[in-house]
């Protein structure tokens, strides 16, 4: 099951793969790079296809021919390692950490 990056709605798979489709909910391009199964924050130029040609607009239509859905059944969702739901541990405190190691007197 593929959903729009821009409004999570189910995505048609059979209609989705043009460069003009749109999303049926919110009208978002659907063939752009946060679509893509090879988007990925952490990769060079946000793409995890070494192949493919920069795009610099990567929530607007695009030629790109190495373009596939991404299925938000993978662990990331559509858009690869950006998921921010989770919870960042504080990092520890150093003036803390400073008068523990030196006693506070």
């Amino acid at each position: 099951m593929a959903v729009c990056f821009s409004c999570t709605a189910r995505l048609d798979t059979e209609s989705a793969t043009g460069r003009g489709a749109e999303c049926q909910e919110c009208g978002a391009d659907v063939k752009v790079c946060k679509n893509c199964r090879f988007y990925d924050t952490a990769a060079y130029n946000d793409c995890a296809e070494p192949n493919a040609e920069r795009v610099v607009e990567k929530e607007r239509s695009n030629f790109c021919d190495y373009f596939e859905l991404a299925d938000c059944t993978e662990p990331d969702g559509p858009g690869g390692s950006s998921d921010t739901s989770k919870e960042k541990p504080e990092p520890p405190d150093p003036m803390a950490e400073l008068k523990r190691l030196l006693g506070d007197k």
